[in-house]
């Protein structure tokens, strides 16, 4: 069971690649072109997500934003990446179904408000 499972995953970067050499034929564009484009996005991708992760660990730090909800999102954009930097179409397919999940849609950084704020009267002082 285990030899399958290591042909499986040693196979899928062959058979991607042979995806992507008929994809290429088909829309006459260069294979190089497709896997240099993979390769730059997931690069860029890496990039920005590594960026963004400083931002979300401090504002989890300041009780600013969910810890789990940060760790999540970065993971799922980075195991992206990663599937974009692997040479081929499939697997540049399977990040971007990942990207295209809705999770995390419409959550901002900041927490809901507290309830039970306490309201005051300001008064200056001369």
């Amino acid at each position: 069971m285990r030899f399958v499972a290591v042909a499986i995953v040693l196979s899928f970067p062959i058979l991607d690649l042979l995806a992507t050499i008929r994809f290429a034929r088909w829309t006459t564009i260069p294979v190089w072109m497709w896997i240099a484009g993979g390769l730059v996005a997931g690069a860029a991708l890496l990039h920005t997500e590594r960026v963004a992760f400083r931002a979300r660990t401090v504002a989890a730090m300041h009780g600013e934003a969910s810890v789990l909800r940060g760790m999540l999102d970065s993971g799922r954009k980075v195991l992206a990446a990663l599937l974009f930097i692997l040479p081929g179409v499939v697997s540049d397919l399977f990040g971007l179904g990942l990207l295209m999940l809705p999770i995390n849609v419409g959550r901002g950084m900041r927490p809901e408000p507290a309830s039970g704020a306490i309201d005051v009267d300001y008064r200056r002082i001369e």
